[in-house]
């Protein structure tokens, strides 16, 4: 029996905003949703990063930017870095860890809820505390997951490869080609996840 829906596929696919979309749709009929989704920042038709947004709130933290040739190497501290990308883990973990804290407080009712996690990605597997706190979560009878996790190909995410080996997970891989029509497999799994766990 799944608990937990992760999608996967190449970059620029469309997996975020299917997690979008579904998030709206399971929130539209009713199931509590959190978590966050992370979204390209572009200035001038360029990617220059991307930020993590609060499902509910709209509220913004940085992940990542295009690392300055202007600026220091580093503050003192180590520099995370991914392609021509610096990872902000101060302002990931800020914006990121509270809410899996607060997933199942009393403000969220007595119901199972969907938890976004979006992505699992190089980017985020810097911070150990998130680490520990997905592994908690998909562990944890109070929510179903509704993630995403990068296709394979390179070195493989120790994390990444966790979550696709689960048997309470079922793994969704988006394509150009069924992008368009995924859309209400992916709510049906959740809504049977939710169903079958309450």
């Amino acid at each position: 029996m799944f608990k937990h829906v992760f999608l996967t596929g190449p970059p620029g696919v469309g997996k975020t905003t299917l997690v979008r979309k579904a998030s709206e749709a399971l929130a539209s009929s009713g199931a509590a949703v959190g978590g966050f989704y992370t979204e390209e920042v572009r200035e001038g038709g360029r990617r220059v990063g991307f930020d993590v947004v609060v499902t509910t709130t709209g509220e913004r933290g940085c992940l990542s930017r295009i690392k300055d040739p202007a600026a220091s190497a580093s503050q003192g501290g180590r520099e995370y870095k991914v392609g021509q990308y610096v990872v902000d883990l101060t302002s990931f973990e800020n914006l990121s860890l509270p809410l899996f804290r607060s997933m199942g407080s009393p403000t969220q009712g007595d119901g199972r809820m969907v938890f976004v996690i979006d992505e699992i990605g190089k980017m985020e597997l810097f911070s150990q505390p998130f680490i520990r706190e997905v592994r908690q979560t998909l562990d944890s009878p109070r929510c179903a997951i509704l993630g995403t996790i990068p296709i394979s190909r390179g070195r493989p995410l120790a994390l990444v490869e966790e979550v696709r080996g689960r048997s309470d997970v079922r793994v969704f891989t988006v394509s150009k080609d069924n992008r368009d029509v995924i859309l209400p497999d992916i709510v049906s799994a959740l809504q049977e996840c939710l169903t079958h766990s309450s």
